[in-house]
């Protein structure tokens, strides 16, 4: 086991790498540029949301770079982190949500405001990682069985769906940020399914 796969599979520095984001907003205090601080509650909402949607779109990226890239060593340490890494994004958007409370003033805001497509779109993808987080143990494993498991896991990508129409609703703006953060997950996903096309029509010549 090399180095860097050695630093994947350490838990200690892994967990680490993950709570990093959760203490950038204190960089304002080192570097001097206050100007964040105008009004923290939005800047910490963005802030959260942005490390949600990007742990996400990580999370998620493991399998196709897996399958398309399998002699790369680390991916298959990476993806013994997938828990990690999907459980890491559900706390952040948690944070997200919390900060949505603070800034809209709580509840009775949040419910009424769930007539607009942009925060109804953002509770459900929400919903769908609870759901996730909650069933992401061993023993939610054995008790929905393998299959029943996967195939509800499968629902990460409807809430990276959801996600990116949240986020690029949510900007008055042409929405790079989101195209940025999404499209190359999409591209591994279409690259991925072209492979496993190919692979079993050469399969299917092969067997013929």
């Amino acid at each position: 086991m090399n180095f860097v796969t050695r630093l994947i599979r350490s838990e200690i520095i892994f967990y680490s790498l993950l709570s990093l984001p959760a203490l950038w907003p204190l960089y304002p205090f080192f570097t001097g540029n206050y100007t964040v601080l105008a009004d923290p509650t939005k800047y910490l909402l963005h802030h959260f949301g942005f490390w949600a949607c990007l742990l996400l779109v990580t999370v998620l990226s493991f399998t196709p770079l897996k399958v398309l890239f399998p002699k790369l060593f680390f991916l298959t340490a990476l993806n013994s982190q997938r828990r990690a890494v999907g459980v890491a994004s559900f706390v952040y958007a948690c944070i997200h949500l919390g900060f949505q409370f603070l800034h809209e003033s709580g509840w009775p805001t949040l419910v009424h405001d769930l007539r607009k497509p942009f925060i109804l779109i953002g509770v459900l993808a929400f919903l769908i990682l609870t759901l996730l987080a909650a069933t992401s143990f061993n023993a939610a494993v054995r008790w929905l069985g393998a299959r029943t498991w996967k195939s509800m896991h499968r629902f990460a990508y409807l809430a990276a769906f959801l996600v990116a129409i949240h986020q690029a609703l949510g900007r008055k703006i042409f929405p790079k940020q989101v195209i940025w953060i999404f499209l190359p997950l999409l591209i591994l996903e279409i690259v991925r399914l072209i492979y496993r096309y190919k692979k079993k029509t050469v399969s299917a010549v092969v067997l013929s």
